[in-house]
């Protein structure tokens, strides 16, 4: 089966010379803009995709920068097709992910050689860290999976969370809202660093969590030391394998998913945005599962209810530029809540 590739230029003239080298060798789909790139991708992954720099509304190294930030993209291989020669802008597009550059007017023979070249390094590659990444995130789940199963109240929840993260991120990408912000992420990394979030409850007893009424305020306090507790855990692991991009990130999930955005959270009562984001997005992720669940101590909310709570919440609780993107995919989080029951 042949391997497709995009083909991303605003010049009608090296689109269709890279088109018409590429044809026959590869499945080609030529693209004027980085707009018509995104929305065939939301129907076909390519196995690489060429990218112009130099394009009008959003340039090369824009478009890389949304690549990869979306978990279901970020692992295609680009190449750069540029007529820029200076190192400035090399290093910048090997810094964003890219595999190469090619220079502008290119010799066909030579395009289909560095091509087929990457294509097959990036399959060996791709087979190597997939293998430890599966190793990994195994691992990770079945800690995670190991907390949850002490709380005997909780189920599928960090499985629903997750879900959850993952829609709410990928609108605030498509609503560009805080986007700056997510394009610093590795979205590989940042999803399955979301099951940590409640890694800390595993120094709480099993008698307080599993409590069948109402906690008091002494036992309360102990819940709360699962932030810190947590953030003390990954600590330990980020000093035995120096994984600093997963584990900052659930770190920061542990740590800051009970701050408030008016300062009344626990456990360090941060407010706006000294919240980091990953707590931000985690307390509205949170609260929708537990609402939505049952408890010993309450009957599950209704979707309507849980909505409303959130939207009142908005501004006091929770970050309200996320609420309302949040409110854009509520029915998406209806849907996964009750798809395991």
């Amino acid at each position: 089966m042949l391997k497709t590739l995009f083909i991303v230029d605003d010049d009608d003239t090296n689109l269709m010379a890279a088109k018409t080298a590429l044809d026959g060798t590869y499945k080609t789909f030529a693209l004027q803009s980085a707009a018509s790139m995104f929305k065939l991708a939301e129907k076909i992954t390519p196995d690489l995709i060429l990218l112009d720099i130099d394009m009008p509304e959003m340039d090369g190294f824009e478009a890389m920068s949304v690549l990869k930030s979306d978990v279901k993209l970020n692992s295609i291989p680009v190449i750069f097709l540029t007529a820029k020669h200076d190192a400035k802008s090399e290093i910048h597009g090997f810094e964003l992910g890219a595999l190469d550059f090619i220079s502008k007017p290119f010799s066909p023979p030579v395009l289909i050689k560095r091509i087929e070249s990457h294509i097959e390094t990036d399959k060996l590659i791709k087979r190597s860290l997939r293998a430890v990444r599966d190793i990994h995130n195994a691992t990770i789940s079945v800690i995670a999976n190991m907390v949850e199963n002490r709380d005997k109240v909780t189920g599928r929840h960090i499985e629903r969370t997750q879900i959850y993260l993952e829609i709410l991120v990928g609108e605030l990408i498509r609503t560009k809202t805080y986007l700056d912000e997510i394009l610093k992420w590795d979205m590989s990394l940042l999803l399955p660093s979301a099951q940590l979030h409640d890694v800390g409850k595993i120094y709480i007893s099993d008698l307080i969590l599993n409590k069948p009424g109402t906690l008091t305020g002494e036992e309360f306090d102990l819940i709360k030391l699962h932030c810190t507790e947590g953030e003390r855990i990954i600590d330990e692991i980020n000093y035995k394998t120096k994984d600093d991009g997963f584990l900052l990130h659930a770190k920061r999930f542990a740590g800051t998913h009970h701050e408030k955005w008016n300062g009344t959270g626990y456990p360090r009562g941060l407010r706006g945005e000294e919240i980091p984001f990953e707590g931000r997005l985690m307390a509205i992720v949170d609260v929708y599962d537990a609402l939505m669940s049952e408890r010993p101590y309450k009957k599950p909310f209704t979707h309507q209810q849980a909505l409303e709570i959130i939207k009142k919440d908005s501004g006091t609780h929770f970050d309200p530029k996320i609420v309302e993107v949040f409110l854009n995919v509520a029915d998406d989080f209806l849907a996964e809540s009750t798809s395991g029951k």
